[in-house]
């Protein structure tokens, strides 16, 4: 059965049904808005808190503006839900993160009034101030942009970028910096205690007020203008919190903070920034979570919690009979911790996703060691190789869609000087639900390109102890990537003993007469289940498992090549450039000869939907293994049917 939403939500098929009623209705809408997304998130799963902490703000912008015809970019897109509900897809809303059903996050395929495909950070300002200078130059006077960032995603170089931009660039538009001290983790640095002196600032923003509010009732014109008024103003904030100019330094005009669950105060606000031309900033201050209780006591916790029991708090779990393998993401947490103790010179860093890639037990148990440096992948890189010119040894680890933001440093400021750093590429392959933005898809091709470049993944949690282990040792002493998936291994029992493994050597899993297949990383465990299964039909594979992309075990391909006429590759991430690429070039530059199958993602984008969903999708998984050995032994076996 259809969750119901209330009684006005439910007749609110767009913004232009929402601008019909009154101001006083809104709180009503608010309170229903904020009650359906409780309601089909404890049902159906997603991100939750960050959409709650931002209900207001997302009917008084859908309720000021011209949507879609003015432009509105959500930074990232976790908050995004109220939005995607007010603007015609509440109905489908329970389809959200499913496959084959509505993005998690905005895409500009799915509906008009998403004006910017998001996932990543900090984008929200450089778009926005693009369409605005596209609105300037097509003589689209009345249309507006507005950009919305968390105070998380302002870290990040590019959205200082952006506002050093938009200072000067004559164009309007609006940034609105949602303010919670939150991303998924606790916002950290200095822009965090900046943010916190401003919203704290009683006398300032007192006075600030009183002094807004005095300018706004003074008649235009004369020799009073507008210009006079900002400089006015300008000179009162610095010399009521010589602080507070960060902003105004940059030529974007501030105002707030304000209270981002006052839908009144918003609606008003909103309505007077919208007439004021140029580049402007609202602060306000929100509470991730808002509504819900237990989210805004524990906001890490109630990002994206799963199904849940919405009167209780009870976050369903699946229960087993037997011990379950560990996820990746926490072997290499605990595994870290392990390496740390005996190696002094080990660090960890990680671009805010302490909780997302377990670098929070270090932070724990080690937390001199061990730093979240915010969203900031282009620092954490060139803070590591920083590091790493000291003698220390970091263990870089970011998401493998998240590196990409990093490319450059990791080519101009680790590979070119060679320096030892380890990137452990958490979220490598399919990520499931998170979709396109998300999917690990082509840190496989982007690194083997780079010179210096050691490129590993393993097939489960003793490998990845074991290449951790390597990656450490002095005489590894050259940039080494571990990439692996998001999920559950395959080792229950996992904490097994450390031992080196020789960089580019893979090893021989099984022998076999008819196939061989050559697996990367977890997929391995796909084409053991497939050899499993092709065995009822008489063929019999060998398997190999690669465990380095870069350096190639060039013996093991010259024994593969010199015994197999058919040879299949399996890996997650993209079949352009990837191992299987690899593996071709080694083909021909040896002349052998040989019929290779590349299964791995498909060179188009990939949308969400469950890991499994999406492998099979992308013909990968222990059943397409099968498919494709049969296909290729077709006329050499006679298979049983």
């Amino acid at each position: 059965m259809q969750i119901q939403a209330g009684e006005i939500l439910k007749k609110i098929d767009s913004p232009d049904d929402l601008k019909k009623l009154g101001k006083d209705d809104l709180y009503k809408v608010c309170d229903e808005l904020r009650q359906y997304i409780i309601d089909v998130v404890s049902v159906h799963g997603g991100h939750f808190a960050a959409s709650l902490g931002v209900v207001e703000l997302s009917v008084a912008l859908h309720y000021v503006y011209n949507t879609p015809y003015d432009q509105l970019v959500w930074d990232v897109g976790h908050q995004a839900y109220g939005h995607k509900i007010l603007t015609g897809r509440r109905d489908n809303f329970h389809t959200n993160r499913k496959y084959g059903g509505l993005s998690g996050f905005p895409k500009r395929a799915e509906s008009e009034y998403d004006t910017f495909g998001v996932g990543h950070s900090s984008t929200s300002i450089s778009a926005a101030l693009g369409m605005a200078i596209a609105a300037k130059y097509k003589g689209e006077s009345d249309k507006k942009s507005v950009a919305v960032i968390g105070d998380g995603s302002m870290t990040a170089g590019m959205a200082f970028e952006a506002m050093n931009h938009a200072g000067v660039a004559d164009a309007d538009v609006l940034v609105i910096l949602n303010d919670n001290c939150m991303s998924i983790d606790p916002n950290v640095g200095a822009l965090k205690e900046y943010l916190t002196d401003i919203s704290t600032s009683h006398t300032y923003n007192k006075l600030k007020d009183e002094i807004w509010n005095t300018l706004g009732k003074l008649p235009r014109g004369g020799n009073f203008t507008r210009k006079i008024a900002s400089k006015l103003e300008h000179s009162i904030k610095g010399f009521i919190n010589k602080r507070s100019n960060l902003f105004e330094s940059m030529q974007m005009r501030y105002f707030g903070p304000i209270d981002g669950h006052n839908i009144t105060k918003l609606v008003d606000t909103l309505k007077d920034l919208r007439d004021i031309p140029g580049p402007k900033l609202l602060h306000i201050i929100t509470t991730k979570g808002k509504g819900y209780s237990l989210a805004e006591k524990d906001q890490t916790k109630w990002h994206a919690p799963g199904l849940f029991d919405k009167l209780t708090g009870e976050i369903y779990k699946k229960t087993y009979d037997t011990p379950q393998p560990p996820k990746y993401q926490d072997v290499f947490g605990k595994t870290l911790i392990e390496l740390a103790e005996k190696n002094d010179k080990i660090f960890g860093i990680t671009p805010a996703m302490p909780s997302g890639s377990s670098l929070k037990f270090m932070m724990d148990a080690m937390p001199h060691r061990a730093i979240d440096v915010g969203i900031c992948e282009q620092h954490a890189v060139t803070l590591s190789a920083g590091m790493a010119t000291q003698g220390l040894k970091v263990f870089c680890n970011i998401y493998s869609s998240f590196m990409q933001r990093a490319y450059d440093q990791v080519v101009h400021d680790v590979a070119i000087q060679n320096l030892p750093v380890v990137f452990c590429l958490d979220r490598a392959g399919l990520v499931g639900d998170d979709g396109a933005t998300h999917h690990g898809a082509y840190d496989i091709a982007y690194m083997r390109c780079i010179p210096n470049m050691i490129i590993s993944s393993p097939m489960n949690e003793s490998e990845l102890r074991n290449l951790m282990f390597t990656s450490q040792l002095e005489k590894t002493n050259q940039p080494f990537v571990i990439r692996y998936p998001r999920g559950e291994g395959m080792m229950p029992a996992w904490q097994t003993e450390m031992q080196e493994i020789i960089v580019g050597k893979g090893r021989k899993l099984k022998s076999g007469r008819d196939i061989a297949i050559l697996s990367f990383g977890h997929p391995g465990n796909f084409a053991s289940q497939a050899i499993r299964n092709l065995k009822a039909d008489g063929i019999d594979p060998a398997h190999y498992d690669m465990r380095f992309a870069k350096p190639l075990d060039e013996e093991m391909l010259h024994e593969v090549f010199s015994n197999y006429q058919k040879i299949i590759t399996v890996e997650d991430g993209t079949v352009v450039g990837g191992i299987g690429s690899a593996i071709l070039e080694f083909m021909s530059q040896h002349g052998y000869h040989a019929t290779v199958k590349i299964l791995g993602i498909p060179d188009r984008i990939v949308e969400h939907g469950s890991q499994k969903e999406l492998h099979h999708e992308c013909h990968y998984d222990a059943e397409s293994i099968v498919e494709t050995a049969r296909e290729m032994m077709k006329d050499s076996v006679n298979i049983m049917q």
